[in-house]
């Protein structure tokens, strides 16, 4: 079952990036790479999801790296 979750992000993935890419100009190289490096780490994220539902969001790494910088601002 969690297979075929894997494969329905993949899919919006990929219907997502068919529908994006061609609208990008070819002079448009920056655009391209970011697209892509959010695109794949969006989809590594959502199957780490799938697998590990109680992984912590990236909020709570936010606030685990930053946590003794507050402590040391607050005294």
């Amino acid at each position: 079952m969690k297979w075929t979750a894997v494969l329905g992000v993949t899919a919006v993935l990929v219907f997502m990036t068919l529908y994006e890419w061609p609208k990008m100009k070819i002079q448009m190289k920056r655009e391209k790479i970011a697209f892509a490096a959010l695109t794949i780490l969006g989809w590594i994220l959502a199957v780490l999801l799938v697998f590990y539902p109680e992984m912590p969001g990236p909020t709570q790494w936010i606030d685990a790296i930053y946590k003794p910088l507050v402590k040391f601002l607050e005294k």
